[in-house]
């Protein structure tokens, strides 16, 4: 069959524009809006009486045919269809005969497109959210779980001071939170503005009536701009950006998971079922999951780039240049599902903690040189005099390899004489996390607050489901 266009062509196209310039091998991913959407638009037309009832039963009918066979994955693509508009247009005539050919009326694919993008964004935001929201409660679970190991922090990839494993995995609680909420914002304002009607840039002299086709589609809007609306992208670009901050996130992850499963750190032990070996060393156990996820990283930004750089020179309305937000949206979506999927079930119950390895790693005192230097400060010395001294008895331990608590009390006081034998009890792990009680701190008390918290924000959550 034909193509929505050529009237006005006396040749056929190239063999080579006709490769160049198709889009079926990609834009097939958005078959069944397509066919909602145009669904909502025979029913609008036949209640405007733009065309006969009977006619927009007859479109109707051969619509839901063929959403049933997409729906059922026995729906045959025509990979000779310049793009899934086409495809699907010839599917209905086929089915139904020249009726079919009344669907396109005040319609261009120009606002069908943003149509189907946006609805597939849309269906993509709500999976996403829900994917994240389920990575966040295996997060959770495994602090609550290991709420009492203690591991050092790090600046700089340098040991800083001891922290409750919980609190340093409630921090991507936190990060993942902004992600749902920044990813779902995307999916409000994609909801909002139905860009069906706009036509080729703008609208139509027929009466149609936008309304009636955006609250079938379960949009709370129409757009108010019919130019905007078929050269606007910025929905995409906002979903893009949103998985690019969360692949971020994720690889943040992954790097942590990474350096902790070294036999330098050895700080956990990853499942052997989320690991792969070496072709050549046998003794290799590789955390490859996790690789692949920061690896991903790297193209989910490019993703971002390459649509908002093909977007930067485009003057109003649509051009054909619009046609590539396609493959790099989708391409995030599947990367930042995949990833998520993963680390879902890595984190649930395939990461065994070494505790007794993280008991060995405090007896570097060093970690307890802050608590030290706050002991000072309670003794009234300024904080500036307090990290001074502290660090120059650090510098005389390490020169001297021995540790703070193998000083006397009287060397001690060689250093300050503030310091006396309640020093020794500050040189312990659990004494340094107990005494970070400020807000937000990583003492037991506060962790299991935020524990608590987040139960009930996800049991609230459940509830308004």
């Amino acid at each position: 069959m034909g193509k929505l266009w050529g009237g006005r062509f006396r040749k056929k196209t190239d063999p080579i524009v006709e490769m160049f310039t198709k889009s079926i091998h990609y834009d097939h991913k958005l078959a069944q809006y397509d066919v909602l959407g145009s669904i909502a638009h025979a029913k609008m037309l036949g209640k405007c009486n733009i065309i006969t009832k009977h006619e927009a039963s007859a479109l109707v009918k051969g619509l839901e045919g063929i959403l049933k066979d997409i729906e059922a994955g026995r729906f045959e693509f025509d990979w000779d269809c310049e793009d899934i508009h086409t495809n699907i247009q010839n599917e209905l005539q086929m089915r139904i005969g020249k009726i079919a050919k009344k669907l396109h009326t005040a319609r261009s694919r120009n606002d069908q497109v943003s149509l189907d993008l946006r609805m597939y964004c849309r269906d993509s935001i709500i999976t996403l959210v829900h994917e994240i929201t389920d990575l966040q409660k295996s997060l959770l679970k495994f602090s609550k779980q290991n709420r009492e190991i203690i591991i050092p922090g790090y600046t700089h990839l340098q040991r800083a001071q001891p922290v409750l494993l919980a609190h340093h995995m409630l921090a991507y609680m936190e990060m993942f939170q902004r992600d749902r909420q920044r990813i779902y914002s995307t999916h409000i304002s994609v909801w909002h503005n139905s860009p069906l009607g706009s036509c080729a840039l703008a609208g139509t002299s027929l009466p149609i009536d936008r309304e009636y086709t955006a609250n079938l589609l379960n949009f709370t809007g129409v757009s108010r701009n019919s130019i905007d609306s078929v050269s606007d992208r910025d929905f995409a670009i906002e979903f893009l950006s949103g998985m690019a901050i969360l692949a971020m996130h994720l690889s943040r992850l992954s790097e942590d998971l990474i350096l902790w499963s070294t036999s330098e750190f050895a700080f956990i032990d990853i499942d052997e079922s989320f690991c792969t070996g070496s072709s050549i060393m046998p003794h290799k156990k590789n955390p490859d999951v996790l690789e692949l996820i920061r690896g991903n990283t790297g193209r989910i930004y490019g993703n971002l780039i390459s649509v908002l750089v093909m977007m930067k020179g485009l003057p109003l309305s649509y051009n054909r240049d619009m046609q590539l937000d396609k493959e790099p949206l989708f391409d995030s979506v599947e990367r930042v599902k995949g990833s998520l999927g993963v680390m879902i079930r890595l984190i649930q119950g395939n990461i065994k903690v070494n505790k007794e390895r993280l008991k060995g790693l405090f007896d570097d005192e060093s970690l307890f040189a802050t608590d030290m230097a706050e002991y000072l400060v309670n003794k009234c010395m300024a904080f500036q005099e307090a990290h001074e001294t502290v660090g120059k008895l650090i510098a005389y331990c390490i020169r001297g390899n021995k540790k703070v608590s193998d000083l006397s009390l009287t060397q001690l006081k060689t250093f300050s004489k503030k310091f006396d034998k309640d020093i020794y009890k500050l040189l312990n792990p659990d004494q340094s996390v107990r005494s970070k009680t400020s807000y937000g701190g990583t003492s037991p008390v506060n962790v299991r607050k935020v524990i608590d918290a987040w139960e009930k924000e996800f049991e609230r959550e459940k509830k308004l489901q």
